[in-house]
């Protein structure tokens, strides 16, 4: 990508003179790095330039307390790092490692600190993570937490990414390759398999020593030497890319029984990722929960193996990584444990002589299974969407989902999620149905925004297919997002319900709990603020159009719609972060105390760092409440 083209369409740099970007072109250099290079590192000084991604891959990293370098983000084409310390003079607060070959253009500071006397946002645009009081005290408290050696290692699969653990370069051959240099590679290289690569370095295949043996020396009247590797390979190989946690790789590896797992960003490969790779980090607490999910055969084990979840939590708590990826980590093991239990029902239902019609349908899950946002102890919200069946069907239909329905809910029970008090749960026929009374109920919804139609709408909308076909559940999402567009009034009745209450936080800054009840004298970090975030975001999200599910990704891109300057979504997410950080912890902690856990907590009981987080937190969320509701207080009509 052009730089100049670049830097015109990214902040803090497009709202600068076209002048500008002549000395900028004028002023970079180029400079190429080899793959694994280190750029800088953590703690090292400023080395006087801003780093745009011309071509390639950059990790950025931290380490942790405990020692552990750990991947915390990635830098691709046309994005840039390195920026903060050039405005701050403060030495580099992570480090920088190219994935594979990269090309960079270097801004030089001087000509940034020149820019910034007559456009004070480029300093502004680089400092405000570093100048945010929330970001801050969230950060000490973080360092205090992090655990032990052994904590750590059991954090292991969960914090690896595959770019940390793959080896690089792969071995690769042509589809063109004979068969006999195949073998002679596997040999000399002392491997098991090889990729096969395009011309454009793109994966097209995997030959491994069991695929020769198979299909070259066992079969006779097979002449080797005429044979390539296009026609003894296994085509499309699955990928992930280097960005990918070790313990998705894993969960894949287990799924499908596989042996090799190429690296690809962009299509193209940058490493292969092995069994062996896997087990020099896997511990056996993630043997546990990722291998034995899919073997489990019983509910009572798969309730078992979510107990397990607190200590996975402790050992993730022990890192400084954040909490928005600790809840898609626990999102995807609490995922993986549905997923199974839906099969064991499934099982049993065909044990019992029913047989599933045969319509295509869909499983959701919605609220915080379906954003990625679960903690420890999730209640239900699910339900099932068909396709658009005839309606003499319906009695063929309801004779098979409905007892599965009330099995499955009764099975998610007892594996350890509780049914949902608003009945929100495949078993109530109201979140049963086609596409096209999906679209009933939405019409229902948006034309008679009552407060009861107006919670639903919270839940429902962020769905997520957990089961079946996710083609069913991509039209439902473009029905809400044709819904929404066509109803924006909708969204004033969301704002109006949902800021009727304020963060428990009075006029002198002092906290307000609970006066009376079995919360007396607590307040509840889940509604005193981290659902005012998600609902304030989900409405804007809405208000776009935005396919985006979670809260963190909807906040990304509506930074990139230009809604939320770059400042305002640090602030937000620091503030998100910091209220889930303390609330897990505090679930964590009741969990292993023999407590039921809870989202009240006495603020009064944290350290004095932490009541400065929590009241920092608080007044950030006052703020969006505050813009949310300057927003969407327009006439909806």
């Amino acid at each position: 990508m052009p730089l100049i083209k670049h830097l015109q369409e990214t902040e803090p740099f497009s709202q600068l003179p076209e002048s500008v970007f002549a000395e900028l072109r004028e002023a970079a250099i180029q400079k190429q790095y080899p793959a694994n290079y280190d750029i800088f590192q953590q703690n090292n000084p400023p080395t006087g330039y801003l780093y745009v991604i011309k071509e390639g891959l950059v990790t950025i990293t931290l380490v942790s307390p405990g020692g552990i370098d750990m991947v915390v983000d990635y830098r691709k084409e046309g994005q840039f790092f390195g920026g903060t310390p050039i405005f701050t003079g403060e030495p580099y607060a992570g480090g920088a490692r190219t994935v594979k070959p990269t090309l960079c253009y270097l801004i030089p500071a001087d000509i940034l600190h020149r820019l910034q006397k007559d456009n004070p946002q480029i300093g502004r645009f680089f400092t405000s993570a570093v100048l945010s009081r929330v970001r801050k005290l969230y950060s000490e408290i973080v360092s205090e937490h992090s655990g032990s050696a052994l904590t750590q290692m059991e954090a292991y699969p969960f914090k690896k990414r595959l770019s940390e653990i793959m080896t690089s370069p792969a071995v690769t051959c042509s589809p063109d390759t004979s068969v006999g240099t195949v073998a002679r590679q596997l040999t000399e290289h002392n491997i098991s398999f090889l990729v096969v690569t395009n011309t454009e370095n793109e994966p097209v295949g995997i030959i491994t020593g069991s695929d020769l043996v198979a299909k070259v020396l066992a079969p006779e009247n097979v002449d080797a030497q005429a044979m390539t590797a296009r026609e003894v390979m296994r085509a499309r190989p699955r990928t992930m890319t280097p960005e990918t946690y070790m313990y998705e790789a894993m969960a894949l590896m287990t799924r499908h029984n596989l042996n090799y797992l190429p690296v690809v960003d962009r299509n193209q490969l940058v490493g292969v990722v092995t069994p062996r790779d896997l087990m020099r980090y896997r511990s056996q607490k993630a043997l546990l929960l990722l291998g034995n999910i899919k073997e489990e055969e019983s509910i009572e084990g798969l309730a078992s193996i979510r107990k397990e979840l607190v200590r996975v939590a402790r050992a993730l708590l022990s890192e400084t990584r954040s909490t928005p990826e600790v809840m898609e980590i626990l999102s995807h093991i609490h995922h993986a444990i549905m997923r199974r239990t839906y099969q064991i029902c499934l099982d049993e239902m065909a044990a019992d002589g029913l047989t599933m019609p045969d319509i295509r349908h869909c499983f959701l899950v919605m609220g915080s299974a379906g954003r990625r946002e679960m903690l420890l102890y999730p209640d239900q919200d699910n339900g099932f969407i068909f396709e658009n069946f005839a309606t003499d069907r319906q009695p063929e239909v309801d004779a098979f989902f409905v007892p599965f329905s009330e099995k499955l809910n009764a099975a998610l029970a007892r594996a350890g999620y509780p049914l949902c008090d608003g009945d929100v749960m495949a078993s109530n026929k109201e979140w049963r149905g086609r596409l096209v009374d999906w679209q009933g109920r939405l019409n229902n919804w948006l034309l008679d925004p009552e407060p009861a139609h107006v919670r639903n709408s919270s839940i429902f909308f962020d769905f997520l297919p957990l089961v079946g076909d996710v083609e069913l559940a991509h039209e439902l999402r473009d029905m809400v997002t044709k819904g929404i567009a066509n109803h924006q009034g909708f969204i004033y009745h969301m704002m109006t319900l949902d800021l009727r209450y304020k963060v428990p936080l009075g006029l002198l800054g002092r906290f307000q709990v609970e006066k009376e009840g079995d919360n007396a004298g607590l307040l509840s970090l889940k509604y005193g603020g981290c659902v005012y975030i998600v609902d304030c975001v989900r409405m804007f999200a809405l208000e776009r159009g935005l396919q985006a599910i979670s809260t963190m990704e909807r906040l990304q891109a509506l930074v990139a719609e230009n809604v939320f300057a770059m400042e305002t979504a640090e602030h937000i997410r620091a503030a998100f972060e910091a209220l889930i950080f303390l609330r897990l912890r505090h679930e964590i902690d009741l969990v292993e105390a023999g407590q039921t856990p809870s989202h009240f907590l006495d603020p009064h009981a944290l350290s004095k760092t932490e009541q400065d987080l929590l009241k920092e937190s608080f007044q950030a969320v006052s703020k969006l409440q505050d813009a949310t509701k300057r927003h969407f207080s327009r006439t909806p009509f």
